[in-house]
């Protein structure tokens, strides 16, 4: 298969501290022929980079999220994210997450992840797994453990980070797939207009029509087709062409059944829809939505 005459921006890659993953979660996601390669690109950053010029990606957004309960993931894991994005800020975008619950001051907490450094972390964006946190986005409206969740969204707006946030299903073991319904987003889109919000994973399998709703609602929206085999990609998302401008290119590298990143890339360039949206997708969606 060709691969797109320009470089692609990866929006979903998991590297990760693998030494914070649960062994449940790691029996998972170790089950891959090239997992030492895996570990090794965890652990360098310039492998990564290598990596990432092997497959024709330019960017890649680095995925991190505050779940010590369902993978073993504490704040630190933001650290991690901004650690490993620091050498190469052009082309690693590092995004890291948390649970206002386990934060004492919400504000503080989202200055020291937002902020530009040596005072903050200087990630791009922030992460909410529902499924892996146990809460929906909308929380904010009737339970006061997660009042917090009003002050991640404003200062979200604030530094212009966009807030993405997992939808759909999970197969990890501890995953409570309730949370997972995109329509939690909908008081989150009315509340917070101005929020720039990424739906990661379209809501599949099972509620892909209501992430189309979504999507209608707002400029603001943006959706990230990771974890949906390319292939597959029209059966799930057949709108796809009328939302090319909100939807970008996710690889959710090196996730169960992700080979490749170049893999992907390829399987999605050879779907039959026009050049111009392809490249919207891998491209251009992404480099707006990140341009600062």
């Amino acid at each position: 298969m060709a691969r797109p005459p320009y470089r692609v921006i990866d929006a979903h890659v998991h590297i990760m501290p693998w030494e914070q993953v649960l062994p449940g979660p790691a029996a998972l996601m170790s089950d891959r022929e090239d997992f030492e390669q895996v570990r090794a690109i965890y652990r360098d950053p310039a492998r990564l980079i290598d990596y990432m010029d092997a497959c024709g990606v330019e960017k890649l957004v680095v995925i991190n999220y505050v779940s010590p309960d369902v993978i073993g993931f504490t704040e630190e894991a933001n650290d991690f994210s901004a650690r490993t994005a620091s050498a190469y800020p052009q082309r690693l975008l590092p995004f890291g997450g948390i649970d206002p619950r386990r934060v004492a001051d919400v504000a503080a907490e989202m200055d020291r992840l937002l902020g530009e450094p040596p005072a903050g972390l200087g990630l791009r964006g922030i992460k909410l797994h529902p499924p892996h946190q146990h809460f929906h986005v909308n929380a904010y409206l009737d339970d006061p453990d997660l009042r917090g969740l009003t002050t991640v969204y404003e200062k979200c707006i604030q530094y212009r980070a966009p807030l993405m946030v997992h939808t759909g299903t999970s197969i990890f073991s501890s995953a409570r797939n309730k949370y997972g319904h995109p329509m939690a987003l909908d008081d989150v889109i009315v509340d917070f207009p101005d929020l720039q919000l990424i739906i990661a994973h379209g809501g599949r399998p099972l509620w892909m029509d209501e992430t189309f709703f979504l999507l209608r609602r707002s400029p603001n929206v943006y959706l990230d087709i990771c974890g949906v085999p390319p292939k597959k990609l029209l059966d799930y998302f057949p709108w796809i062409e009328r939302v090319a401008e909100q939807t970008m290119f996710g690889s959710d590298w090196p996730g169960p059944g992700v080979k490749d990143i170049h893999c992907n890339i390829e399987a999605f360039y050879a779907l039959p829809i026009s050049e111009e949206v392809k490249k919207q997708v891998l491209r251009e969606t992404a480099e707006g939505l990140f341009a600062r």
